[in-house]
Order: C-alpha cells, then sequence, then structure tokens
C-alpha cells in the first residue's frame, strides 16, 4: 500500500512550486510488508540510487571515480568542503534540530540567532536525526516507539511516523540503495530498501550496544562499534555477512572498552573510534582489523567530526566513563591532527557539560554538540575554541542535526557526509 506522510502544521497539502518535486520524493513513502526477503545480488541486483549530484554512485567496489582526485589520490572528505552544497541541499532552510530522547520531542532552532523556533512531539526515546542518502528528507528516529518521523528540510516541518522495528541509529550503504537501520536492542543490522524501507535481510551479530559505523572508500565493507563487549564488527556489504570481529582491549575482555563513534581518515587507511570508558581514540587499521595507535583525549570520548577541510578530528568528551551521569561534569572537547594523530587543542566548558553528538555548520566556522546531561546544546568557534553559546532544550538532547550540509550524499548518523 502507498500513503501520503503530509506536513503537519500546513494548511495547503500542496508543496511549494519550487521544491515540488523534491518535496514528492522526500515524503510519498511506500510502505511494504516487512518481511524478510532472501539477499542474492549476483541473481537480483538493484541499481544504485541516484545521489544529490545527480549521479549514481560505487557501480563497482572501487574507490576510483569515487574518492580521488585527478591523480588518484584518495580523500574521503575533497567533497564536503566549507559551503560545497549539493542544489538539493542548497533548497534546505538553514537550522539545527536537537532530538530530546528524554522529552519525546525534537527541539528546532534557528543557527542565525541561536534562538529555539519550536519543539515538537515525536515517538518515545528520539535517537538521532538523520538525513537522507539523497539529501531530500531527514529522518527522526524514535527507538522507543520503533517509528521513524520524516522532516521536509525545505520548510523543517514534521510529517507522520512510519514503523520501523528498533531504530536506534540508522546508515546508508554508499551505492544508496539500503537503509541500515541499527537494532541495538536486538544486536541486528536490518538492511532495508532505502526508498521503501521494506526489509531485505537482517543480520544478527555477537555486537552488543552495535550503534555507529564508518565505510571503507571503496565501499565494500562497513565497520560498526560494539559498545557493551568493546569490540568491532566488520560486515562484506556484498554479502550482508560478519567478516571480522576486533576486540578494543589489549586483554581481550568485554568490558574494559565502550566504543562510540567511528569516523575514517580521509585517505581511507585507518579508522578513529571513540572509547568513553577507555577516555581516548582508538586507531584501528580496517583492512588488517588491527588496533595500531590510542589517542587520549578526555572521559566520556563519543562523538567525532571531521573539519570542513578533513584536518582535523573534533572530539566529543562527555565527562563520564558511564553511562549513568551528573549534570555540569568535565566535559570537553579534543582537536585531533588526522595526519600526526596527536592532540592539538582542547576546548572547556566554564562550569562544566556533557558534550554528545552533533556536527559542523556548513561553513566550519562551528561546531554544534548537544549538552546530553545537560539539557542543553553547545556552540563552538572551531577558529577560537570558544564556547560561544549554550541554548536550553530538552530532556537529554542526543544527536543533533545541522543542516544543510556539503556533501555528495549522506551516509546517515547525523550527517556523515561524502
Amino acid at each position: 500500500m502507498s500513503a501520503w506522510y503530509g506536513i503537519r502544521g500546513s494548511t495547503d497539502p500542496r508543496p511549494r512550486v519550487g521544491s515540488r518535486r523534491r518535496v514528492r520524493s522526500a515524503l510519498l513513502v511506500t510502505v511494504s510488508a516487512l518481511g524478510v526477503v532472501t539477499c542474492d545480488r549476483a541473481n537480483n541486483p538493484r541499481t544504485p540510487a541516484v545521489a544529490a549530484d545527480r549521479r549514481r554512485h560505487y557501480n563497482t567496489y572501487s574507490t576510483a571515480g569515487e574518492v580521488t582526485d585527478a591523480h588518484g589520490a584518495v580523500n574521503i572528505y575533497a567533497e564536503t568542503g566549507s559551503g560545497a552544497l549539493s542544489p538539493t541541499a542548497a533548497e534546505a532552510r538553514r537550522l539545527v534540530y536537537v532530538p530530546n530522547s528524554r522529552g519525546a520531542s525534537v527541539t528546532v532552532i534557528d543557527p542565525t540567532t541561536y534562538h529555539v523556533l519550536r519543539t515538537f512531539k515525536t515517538g518515545a526515546v528520539p535517537q538521532h536525526v538523520v538525513p537522507s542518502y539523497d539529501l531530500t528528507h531527514l529522518w527522526v528516529l524514535n527507538n522507543g516507539a520503533s517509528t521513524l518521523t520524516p522532516i521536509d528540510p525545505a520548510t523543517g516541518l514534521e510529517g507522520r511516523p512510519i514503523a520501523v522495528d528498533d531504530p536506534y541509529n540508522m546508515y546508508y550503504s554508499p551505492d544508496g540503495r539500503d537503509a541500515i537501520v541499527v537494532a541495538e536492542r536486538r544486536m541486528r543490522l536490518d538492511f532495508r530498501d532505502a526508498q521503501s524501507f521494506a526489509l531485505v535481510q537482517s543480520l544478527h551479530t555477537r555486537c552488543r550496544g552495535i550503534d555507529h559505523m564508518e565505510f571503507s572508500a571503496d565501499g565494500r565493507y562497513l565497520v560498526a562499534t560494539c559498545e557493551f563487549n568493546g569490540h568491532l564488527l566488520k560486515v562484506d556489504l556484498s554479502t550482508h555477512q560478519p567478516a571480522g570481529y576486533l576486540p578494543l582491549d589489549s586483554l581481550g575482555r568485554d568490558t574494559a572498552s565502550m566504543p562510540q563513534d567511528i569516523r575514517s581518515s580521509p585517505d581511507g587507511s585507518i579508522f578513529f573510534v571513540a572509547d568513553m570508558k577507555a577516555g581516548g581514540v582508538h586507531v584501528v587499521d580496517p583492512v588488517r582489523m588491527e588496533r595500531i595507535g590510542f589517542i587520549p583525549t578526555g572521559p566520556g570520548a563519543h562523538g567525532l567530526y571531521p573539519s570542513r577541510d578533513g584536518t582535523l578530528l573534533y572530539v566529543t568528551n562527555r565527562g563520564w566513563r558511564t553511562l549513568k551521569a551528573g549534570r555540569h561534569g568535565p566535559g570537553s572537547i579534543s582537536v585531533i591532527d588526522m595526519n600526526t594523530r596527536r592532540v592539538v587543542a582542547t576546548w572547556k566548558i566554564p562550569g562544566g557539560g556533557s558534550p554528545d553528538m552533533g556536527n559542523v555548520t556548513a561553513d566550519g566556522r562551528e561546531l554544534w554538540v548537544s549538552g546530553r546531561y545537560d539539557d542543553e546544546v553547545y556552540v563552538f568557534d572551531t577558529e577560537t575554541g570558544e564556547l560561544t553559546h549554550r541554548i536550553p532544550v530538552g530532556r537529554e538532547p542526543h544527536g543533533l542535526c545541522v543542516w544543510p550540509q556539503p556533501g555528495r550524499y549522506s551516509l546517515g548518523h547525523t550527517g556523515n557526509m561524502r
């Protein structure tokens, strides 16, 4: 069956003429029966999706022509530089969306005035706000309600939710065919059709607390973090099957590590993995699945965000090494030079705080992150490291999304762009 997921608060159901085609593609969602379909790419291939640059990407698993320059050098962030908005993203209204996990709501902030515009209700426990692969819409992941709430980026208005099981987080395969729903409670990755959300295949894992992931530069593999047993999981996207596990603790124990966010170096040769319990960032070879280094940052290392030029990595340190925490903790931001793999600056929060998830603005001048245990949002000047604004929001803000973002397509989370 098909359903129109209309925008709340609008008296005219017709989209504006300038965005008719984009809004229609964003919100006309076909909901199919969510039965398991056998995944056989050899006998039943699916065409890669059209990205925001009007091209199809990763027809084959190769870096060539996807993330390489004229000389063949790999830089996965080359198309995400300051102001490099696609035509689709350029039509979006400039807003910041803050999911309040304990408030069952999303707070909408104007990033030019730093004022809260409104707060709207969602399903229970919204975790992240995720841009779609083609950048035509945003999805609020209501983990407790097992629903997704659509947002039209052109207006900032929400539509009617659809049912999707246990959506703690969500990513997209580099070819845009699959929405990969991270069903954390069920220790499962659900590969769904990126347009209809019909279930293609479920991968049951040994990954307790599976939550974040990053993709290889050639588009062939993903590596996911296992928060509650301290491992990384590598998955072959050609088969949707595990290709390896890596314990992050040198002794192989299950509880000495709590990996969180994971991001690639520009050339794809190493992955950085934030570890909340270890208080820093692991350096991992994603091909050999080996831990090759560790960078101390601060207690509760959690979110990872590349700078607009792809040289720096901003690390949010929540200030607590445990899930239960108090207010006004010793939270901070560490800045890592991705080439030297050293911390080059630390930004403190006056009076304490708990920086968690967010992103860099399109021009690269600000870093916006949620204050998980302090019910607020922090805005940092990326040139000086100064905390310029603290904005009160709802209860337990989490996966904040700054929109629009530069890039040709979204790989999910709060705006992992390429």
